[in-house]
């Protein structure tokens, strides 16, 4: 059998590796899925040199997992895979079409989250007044849960020892405690630097913890405070979407997606083990852009005459 697939594969690994600098474990996945697609383009589909692919060939390798049994988050990651690969090899001239640019993405039966648009988001960090301590210490709770895509037990469990200012990096304990470096921007850090600063002190009451958050009595802050702030805040906003602060990690992953960004990192980003629980915002992000031609394209607005 020829390998040229394979060795066409072996470059794709190389350039996530080197230059999407994925972790081991997202590189591995992705080529796991890819070397099962292309045994199965060879040997059904008799054909040992990608730019023989074609929409149908990938159609008919979808057709057999799902009639294997595959599960749809399962098929819809190995998915991804293949068009990201076939993106690669379009972008990097290994071929002159991407045949998988149009190939449907799998139905999930999963609901989609609530998520608050940008501009919602905005309205809502810019709403939070910055004078009093209580005031610094819930705009950087805000800022770092929207910058950084945190849960609300990674943020009440955030300590001292785990912010890397200098390196503008955070290391957070997920479920499991599992460990991940997440990144934080601009607007995070300088709403963290300020509430520790000019804030955490006098809220602690010279209490000895190392928890980055504390309460208007220097002890541990609690997830449902957060709960509850969150929902007042929106609803100061004049916001009606039944939120929580998850909510605003939602938030955080669909905007990423928004603006271009891989979502393997939105992974790594938000700590989930298997792709197929982060490409729920890939539906997201497909369903927001349909409801933005809706509303704006002139075609899509002129009424029958």
């Amino acid at each position: 059998m020829d390998d040229i697939i394979f060795y066409e594969i072996s470059d794709f690994k190389f350039y996530l590796i080197n230059d999407k600098m994925l972790s081991s474990n997202s590189v591995n996945s992705y080529i796991t899925d890819l070397n099962k697609y292309a045994l199965f383009i060879s040997k059904y589909e008799k054909i040992n040199d990608v730019t023989g692919i074609e929409s149908k060939h990938i159609d008919n390798y979808i057709l057999s997992l799902k009639r294997n049994g595959f599960a749809k988050k399962s098929i819809q990651r190995k998915l991804i895979a293949i068009k990201e690969f076939h993106k690669y090899l379009f972008e990097h001239n290994y071929t002159s079409d991407n045949p998988a640019k149009f190939v449907d993405s799998v139905k999930l039966d999963k609901s989609l989250p609530v998520v608050l648009t940008q501009d919602e988001m905005s309205l809502i960090l810019d709403s939070i007044p910055n004078e009093k301590p209580l005031d610094k210490r819930n705009k950087a709770i805000l800022e770092v849960m929207y910058g950084c895509g945190l849960r609300v037990s990674e943020v009440v469990e955030l300590k001292l020892q785990n912010i890397h200012a200098t390196a503008k990096y955070l290391e957070v304990f997920g479920k499991g405690e599992k460990e991940r470096i997440v990144p934080i921007g601009e607007y995070a850090m300088r709403a963290l630097r300020d509430y520790i600063e000019n804030a955490r002190l006098i809220i602690s009451k010279n209490a000895h913890s190392d928890l980055v958050f504390l309460n208007y009595m220097g002890k541990p802050l609690s997830r449902q405070s957060i709960f509850k702030y969150i929902k007042q805040l929106a609803k100061d906003n004049g916001i009606t979407k039944e939120i929580s602060p998850h909510t605003i990690r939602h938030s955080f992953a669909t905007h990423l997606l928004e603006n271009g960004v891989d979502l393997r990192y939105v992974q790594e980003m938000l700590g989930h083990e298997d792709i197929s629980t982060t490409q729920i915002y890939t539906h997201m992000d497909s369903t927001r852009l349909k409801e933005l031609v809706n509303n704006v394209h002139p075609l899509a607005k002129r009424k029958e005459e």
